[in-house]
């Protein structure tokens, strides 16, 4: 199957999981299953805008009372000529016209006089957004400053889509989890990638193993019910301990893709068990893995978690590619304007210019040049700390968003 094929299948194969109520502080990475709507009107009340005074008619103004944030409303309605000292956010009093700012005016023996416009710095109930109105769509993410909307809208819950929970299982005998591998092994650069690949796609992970190669491992792997995908990892190829593609006909799998047209990663697959849950077979190379992850796993784990397909970004490919005759290659670049130029360091069995890259460049098969479609990879969202260096020293270089960014000096 060709790769744009290949992975609108994935993406197709997917329906979102059933909804569910969660409340705010475990919605994040989920998918709203329907649209926000306001519970409640923003402002919620008459709200000062400014530390002042709320004041009523024209000045100068006596003063009556004072109102701080979170005090109850005043008994009664401020009258022409009057003020009442106002915290920002406090309650409006009724009656009143505008809220003077302290340092727009002046106060001398509990009169307060300056100069204003009605209405001014007052928060009406409503104006930003009334009560019942829609405010995001349904098949939008749930990040943090949406999670900090609903509550200012008064959701203590959010429907969202259940996430779907994605296993991993790690096949090879020569695979080490940590340390310097000896001759014959190899430190597992796949498995500790998967995680955060499964979280970018809106799931969660739900376990990993580590099998050596044999096909009862892999069956009794295929067998467990506790997850909606199952991530396998090597053993995807034809080879002597390649044994995902036996295990599978021995559960009775269907296998709709068997390798896909792109370069790395070819020999990735795609498979639905008896019961329905799907099973993504990653290469053994980490860049191939990561390439047939983007291309089968994140899209088939954005439609169970019910996200919606994100555009389609292009741009104009700089640096030396050659096209595959047939297939699709998919090569790390940085953005540089509306340039996409490659980092280089692609070989199948390296992450190094995977890991210096902001997309994938999907360039077609015989290519010959222009914009072509780029793949984002995930990133971590994460505040940049930005370090000052000692005055008189030379300013430091720190990545952001992988791009050099000089620090300015203290002085």
């Amino acid at each position: 199957m060709n790769w744009h094929e290949a992975r609108r299948f994935a993406r197709e194969a997917g329906r979102p999981l059933p909804p569910i109520d969660v409340p705010l502080g475990g919605a994040a990475g989920a998918t709203l299953a329907k649209p926000l709507v306001a519970l409640s009107p923003l402002p919620a009340y008459d709200s000062a805008a400014m530390d002042g005074y709320a004041v009523a008619g024209t000045g100068p103004w006596r003063i009556v009372g004072r109102v701080l944030a979170g005090d109850p409303a005043p008994a009664s309605p401020l009258r022409p000529g009057t003020a009442m000292e106002i915290g920002t956010g406090a309650l409006v009093p009724v009656g009143a016209d505008a809220v003077l700012p302290y340092e727009r005016c002046t106060r001398t023996d509990g009169m307060v006089n300056g100069n204003l416009s009605p209405g001014r710095h007052i928060r009406r109930r409503g104006e930003d957004c009334p009560a019942g109105q829609e405010v995001l769509a349904a098949g939008t993410v749930v990040n943090p400053v949406v999670l900090g909307l609903a509550a200012s809208l008064g959701h203590d819950t959010l429907t969202v889509h259940r996430r779907p929970r994605a296993a991993v299982v790690v096949t090879g005998a020569e695979l080490r989890t940590s340390g310097i591998p000896a001759a014959g092994q190899v430190r597992d650069a796949i498995g500790p990638m998967l995680p955060g690949l499964i979280r970018a796609a809106g799931a969660e992970p739900a376990w990993e193993t580590r099998v050596t190669d044999r096909p009862t491992a892999l069956v009794d792997a295929l067998r467990r019910s506790d997850a909606d995908v199952l991530v396998v990892c090597g053993a995807t190829s034809a080879g002597a301990a390649d044994h995902l593609r036996a295990a599978l006909d021995t559960v009775d799998a269907r296998v709709p893709i068997r390798g896909v047209a792109c370069r790395p990663g070819h020999p990735q697959l795609f498979a639905v068990l008896p019961d329905g849950r799907f099973v993504v077979g990653l290469p053994g190379n980490p860049f191939a893995a990561l390439v047939a992850a983007l291309t089968l796993l994140s899209p088939l784990l954005g439609a169970l978690a019910g996200r919606t397909e994100p555009p389609l970004a292009t741009a104009t490919l700089a640096g030396p590619v050659t096209p595959h005759a047939h297939d699709t290659r998919l090569v790390p670049v940085t953005r540089l304007g509306p340039l996409a130029v490659t980092v280089g360091h692609d070989r199948p069995g390296s992450l190094w210019g995977a890991a210096g890259a902001e997309a994938l460049a999907v360039v077609p098969p015989r290519w010959h040049g222009g914009e072509v479609e780029l793949l984002p990879l995930p990133a971590v969202e994460a505040p940049v700390q930005v370090p000052v260096a000692p005055a008189g020293a030379p300013p430091p270089v720190i990545e952001a968003g992988r791009r050099p960014v000089r620090v300015p000096t203290s002085s």
